[in-house]
């Protein structure tokens, strides 16, 4: 059983959904075999290009 896992912002549920859904086809076997995990960062937990995403 594969497992997708994604590190993001925090994001609304909708989105998430369509995340899940787009991960699980990229797979391209049986979605019941797919589990896709999220993990949200929050904005002041990480950076990029030297600035913390929060201060962005």
């Amino acid at each position: 059983m594969p497992i997708g896992t994604v590190q993001q912002g925090p994001r609304d549920p909708e989105l998430k959904r369509d995340l899940v859904r787009r991960v699980t086809d990229a797979y391209k076997i049986p979605a019941e075999t797919v589990q896709v995990w999220i993990h949200e960062v929050p904005a002041d937990s990480w950076g990029a290009a030297g600035k913390l995403t929060a201060d962005k």
